[in-house]
């Protein structure tokens, strides 16, 4: 009797082991999040953060847009959060120039938040990066609500 209840927990945590396995592989198959882009056609350093995603794996697709302004309001990106280009992943709005690792890890993590931002044009972030400038920033989150904080630092 002892013997066969192992038995049935070792099968049972081999098919559980196997159905993760599966949950995982299927995910991975749906392929990288596309994210869109919207930009004015007149920027360079948003083709350089589109690069920044592309390299890490992500399908990115863009919208020229020559009012930059009506995107952000429409997508419901606070005045002081604002940068130069808007996205959407997900069924997150990303604001400025956000790492590409901070946006795996909003889409890992799910957090109740609309989005992320690196409000301005900050030095050495992607797509700004300058020989010899860089300077830390905060990635932002922020929500529906208004509320906003800190979701990571990087130095």
């Amino acid at each position: 009797m002892r013997v066969m209840m192992k038995r049935r927990h070792l099968l049972g945590a081999m098919a559980t082991t196997a159905i993760v396995g599966l949950a995982r592989s299927l995910a991975s198959a749906a392929g990288p999040a596309e994210v869109v882009v919207f930009k004015d056609p007149a920027c360079g350093c948003c083709g350089k953060w589109v690069e920044h995603l592309s390299r890490d794996g992500f399908k990115v697709k863009t919208v020229d847009s020559r009012d930059m302004a009506a995107v952000k309001k429409r997508l419901g990106v606070p005045d002081a959060l604002g940068s130069c280009h808007t996205a959407q992943v997900g069924g997150y709005v990303v604001e400025g120039h956000v790492p590409a690792s901070s946006i795996r890890r909003l889409l890992r993590d799910k957090p109740a938040v609309a989005g992320l931002a690196v409000p301005g044009m900050v030095s050495g972030s992607p797509g700004m990066e300058e020989a010899g400038k860089k300077q830390p920033f905060d990635v932002v989150y922020f929500d529906r609500a208004g509320r906003t904080g800190v979701f990571e630092r990087v130095r």
